[in-house]
């Protein structure tokens, strides 16, 4: 009998986080679900729907390096596969784009998958500019939006360097994201 109460409390507080979670998500607390969803991913790890609300709220909060756990996790279902196809290619365009900024790595010769994700943008702006002299700024206009521009930089750190993208509308800035 205490089993069985263990379990309808457990089930209970998972099905409760995952409507928080969803209810963060839905008011564009995405920092709030990520972190949510971190705090309880070992316990329904198993759960597609909730690993795939988890890794699309640390996508929007730009906490990509937490995209690596959904990826492997999402294989079961179509939906679910093509999730983490899509955060799959963030992610190392995410490393390669780092790569490329701080080592000097030639992107030009890669033909990625893209996604309508800001990092994807700047990754194909950025892989289009060929070789190089490496620069403190780089500034990209969107393909379809005239009056939205891209800064993209390295802010440099003692122990490890981040990059940051600007997106701005006109000259007024709309969104900061900083990766390292």
């Amino acid at each position: 009998m205490k089993i069985l109460l263990l379990i309808l409390v457990w089930l209970s507080l998972s099905a409760n986080i995952k409507d928080k979670m969803f209810n963060f998500y839905q008011n564009e607390k995405y920092e709030k679900a990520c972190n949510l969803g971190y705090s309880a991913l070992d316990t329904n790890a198993r759960d597609e729907e909730y690993v795939s609300l988890y890794a699309f709220a640390c996508l929007k909060s730009d906490y990509i390096d937490r995209l690596g756990m959904p990826i492997s996790l999402l294989k079961f279902a179509k939906e679910s596969r093509s999730n983490a196809a899509y955060f799959s290619v963030i992610l190392m365009q995410k490393k390669l784009l780092y790569h490329a900024l701080v080592d000097g790595y030639d992107l030009s010769e890669l033909k990625l998958p893209t996604t309508n994700y800001v990092l994807s943008k700047i990754f194909d702006l950025y892989s289009k500019l060929g070789k190089h002299e490496a620069r403190s700024v780089y500034l990209f206009d969107d393909k379809n939006n005239p009056k939205i521009t891209y800064k993209l930089y390295l802010v440099n750190d003692k122990k490890l360097s981040k990059m940051v993208i600007e997106e701005y509308y006109d000259t007024i800035s709309i969104q900061r994201h900083v990766y390292w």
